[in-house]
């Protein structure tokens, strides 16, 4: 399998233009991504470019600090649908973690998860490891492996660390099989693509992604 199809080739810059989203799906087309990944006011248009292609759309949920109120990623989950999104990438309330507030982020996946199930989307949990301890990612994962989720994510790209092995490595140890990783934040080359997926990830977040495909084509 082709690093390729591991890649969600992204843009979520707070400057994203029409003309980068545009760029974005010709891109994801021609290297046959796994998916692109927009901010949300682009998933209707973005629908419409790649259609037909193979490659999945993907949006993002309470980006990028996760704190919005459950009702407003309710909201925001139905309109990424309705607009065409294919898989959610939901950033969790990270507050609520450093607050050990397990009951209320097993409120809020419990008022996503079934309109997700629902219209049989793909929901991706960003859980930001680099600002959580290793016993906050295994609580995390206990959590949302249990609800059935699809992915569990490691970062937004916002926080001062991204995706390392280390937080890979311990999310699958203490995932169910049936959970898989996404890996983002700060995956530049292919070299640290690799190990992200030697580690356990089944899919990367990438804004460097033609980048990695490149050297993947050269060590190859």
């Amino acid at each position: 399998m082709g690093i390729n199809s591991y890649i969600d080739h992204t843009v979520l810059k707070p400057t994203t233009t029409l003309q980068d989203v545009e760029q974005l799906c010709r891109e994801a087309i021609k290297y046959q991504f796994a998916a692109v990944c927009v901010p949300p006011l682009f998933v209707k248009k973005v629908t419409a470019l790649v259609a037909g292609s193979g490659v999945k759309v993907a949006t993002v949920i309470g980006f990028p600090f996760g704190y919005s109120a459950i009702e407003a990623k309710v909201a925001e989950t139905v309109l990424a649908i309705v607009d065409g999104a294919d898989e959610l990438d939901l950033v969790i309330n990270i507050s609520a973690i450093k607050n050990k507030d397990w009951q209320f982020l097993a409120s809020e996946i419990n008022a996503i998860l079934p309109i997700v199930r629902n219209k049989n989307k793909v929901i991706k949990i960003i859980i930001e490891s680099g600002i959580l301890t290793d016993e906050e990612i295994i609580t995390c994962c206990d959590l949302y492996g249990a609800a059935g989720v699809d992915f569990m994510k490691t970062s937004t790209g916002y926080a001062a660390t991204g995706a390392t092995v280390e937080a890979v490595a311990l999310m699958r140890k203490h995932l169910a099989d049936a959970v898989q990783i996404k890996a983002s934040g700060g995956i530049k080359n292919y070299t640290f693509a690799k190990a992200l997926i030697e580690a356990g990830s089944t899919r990367l977040g990438c804004s460097s992604s033609i980048q990695i495909v490149e050297e993947a084509a050269q060590q190859q």
